[in-house]
């Protein structure tokens, strides 16, 4: 069970934060930017540490290839945090040391990526990126009892293991989500989707949606598939959606193929309105990408950079102060990087772990402050973790408007 308690935690001012213990048996991170003291650090001057040691956190994802966008974003975000906390005063007076192994996105190089980290030390891991060699790096976490928190992978057996944790939601609640989206807001009388079937994201996704869109009675004219070994030419699927009378497509994929299924969907003088997964956070990133081929549409994400909130107001600001150059990295999975690696200073805090603990006795300690803790978040506020991993946060839908992404 979930325990609710809360202790009053205030963020200081600009990269410093605190905890102040109020009693109860939670702990809960702010990171809104508002002003506290910097008791949690032990008084430590800001950019100084009460410790000797240092606390190593890695990270696996995609830094190149075709799913870079996701990886080089969450790296960033990520960094973003370590560098907020050490200016603070660290975890538990503790330098935080943090790195991240390029994966490629494959499930193969992502596990010689954990074994790359385990030489260096790593004592916990922010990762992986995407949910298939996150599903192949949790069986090894297990083995080691290392802690996990993966900011993005989304398959359910990701963290399957009692030691792994997610930031984002899992497969099945963005289905659902997606066909309640739909239904709720009267988008479409008839649906086509389009998937790929050698991915377990997108078929965790599609199985869910079409589940709950048939419990909502929507109508789906057409499912129509992929596989990664024919992702370039999708005339067929296309043609298939067009003929059936499909006037929205959901497509529950990553961004790369979803631009194609686009651009030639547009070449048959189809255009349907488009209905994506978080996946699809990115696409405006995409070098030469036509901002008139993805005008209206929507997609599932945690994060909309334009809100006004102070969390974001926050991140957004430290983001584009620190990373002038790389302004289409800043999307959701630089947000739930963000707030990943607090979630971990705030679990790591709640239970006192120290630089020379072993990664098995700290995995053991954060699996149960996981469940003790809440974090007012860029992806969420009050965000609390059940002990099966899975977060609790409110869903949120964003739509591209003149080449802007907004919240729908």
């Amino acid at each position: 069970m979930k325990i609710k308690k809360i202790l009053a935690v205030v963020l200081a001012f600009a990269m410093v934060f605190a905890f102040a213990a109020c009693g109860g048996n939670g702990i809960k991170e702010n990171i809104s930017g508002e002003d506290s003291s910097n008791a949690a650090n032990g008084g430590a001057e800001s950019g100084s540490f009460a410790n000797e040691g240092t606390i190593k956190i890695g990270g696996i994802g995609p830094l190149t290839g075709d799913a870079a966008q996701y990886g080089v974003a969450v790296n960033l975000g990520a960094q973003l945090a370590v560098d907020e906390i050490n200016a603070a005063g660290g975890i538990n007076g503790y330098k935080v040391e943090y790195r991240m192994e390029d994966d490629v996105n494959d499930a193969e190089k992502a596990v010689t990526a954990y074994g790359t980290l385990k030489d260096w030390g790593m004592q916990m891991l922010m990762g992986t990126v995407t949910s298939t060699p996150c599903e192949a790096v949790s069986a090894e976490a297990e083995n080691d009892n290392m802690f996990l928190l993966t900011p993005s992978g989304s398959a359910v057996s990701c963290i399957k293991p009692d030691v792994a944790f997610r930031v984002c939601f899992s497969d099945p609640n963005q289905g659902i989500v997606a066909a309640d989206y739909i239904s709720d807001n009267s988008l479409a009388s008839k649906i086509g989707v389009i998937f790929n079937s050698s991915d377990t994201y997108s078929t965790g996704i599609k199985d869910k949606f079409l589940e709950e869109a048939a419990k909502k009675g929507l109508e789906v004219v057409a499912t129509e598939s992929f596989t990664n070994d024919s992702a370039t030419d999708f005339t067929a699927q296309v043609t298939n959606v067009k003929d059936k009378g499909a006037e929205l497509v959901f497509l529950p994929i990553y961004y790369t193929p979803a631009s194609l299924i686009m651009s030639q969907a547009k070449a048959m003088d189809y255009t349907p309105k488009y209905l994506g997964s978080d996946g699809m956070d990115g696409i405006l990133g995409m070098e030469n990408i036509d901002t008139t081929l993805v005008e209206g549409v929507m997609y599932l994400t945690p994060f909309v950079k334009s809100a006004t909130d102070a969390v974001t107001t926050r991140f957004v600001t430290g983001f584009e102060k620190a990373y002038p150059s790389q302004a289409s990295y800043l999307n959701q999975f630089a947000a739930d990087a963000y707030d990943a690696i607090y979630a971990i200073k705030a679990a790591a805090e709640k239970s006192n772990v120290t630089a020379d603990m072993e990664a098995s006795a700290i995995g053991d300690a954060m699996k149960t402050a996981m469940t003790e803790i809440s974090v007012d978040g860029v992806t969420g506020t009050g965000i609390t973790w059940a002990a099966d991993g899975e977060p609790t946060k409110a869903p949120r839908v964003a739509k591209i408007v003149n080449g802007n992404v907004e919240a729908a």
